[in-house]
């Protein structure tokens, strides 16, 4: 008489599909990764608690070498608002993004924000976030 069940249970466990999951995974930051850049020259902007908005813009660098970059093309103080002109446009929604580094003063800051002011374009400050 037989009495044990004709089922036998394998201890054995099939790890193709974990790896499939891993590999999907994998490949979908691989992805995501590149589509994010940071057009921007590296700079170390001051801290705040608000967010910064992310929309197309013409960006303004200022370094702590009093280096002016519009779009990281360098150019010369003189130039700055022919360049920032030139780039901006005429539309609408002309906006310009502000990236100055924090050990840079502030009349330097209100030099491009006077230019914005002048020329009616929209402007905001980029910061890091704490």
């Amino acid at each position: 008489m037989n009495i044990r069940g004709r089922n036998k249970v394998t201890p054995e466990f099939n790890m193709s599909s974990m790896t499939d999951i891993v590999f999907l995974l994998l490949i979908f930051f691989m992805i995501a990764s590149t589509l994010v850049s940071a057009e921007a020259i590296d700079l170390l902007l001051p801290k705040s608690s608000s967010k910064t908005t992310q929309s197309k813009s013409v960006t303004v660098s200022v370094t702590n070498n009093l280096e002016y970059y519009v779009d990281r093309k360098k150019v010369r103080k003189s130039q700055l608002e022919r360049e920032i002109l030139n780039k901006v446009g005429k539309g609408r929604s002309r906006t310009l993004t502000l990236r100055i580094e924090e050990n840079v003063k502030m009349k330097h800051t209100v030099f491009v924000m006077d230019i914005a002011n002048r020329n009616r374009i929209k402007s905001s400050l980029a910061v890091r976030t704490k």
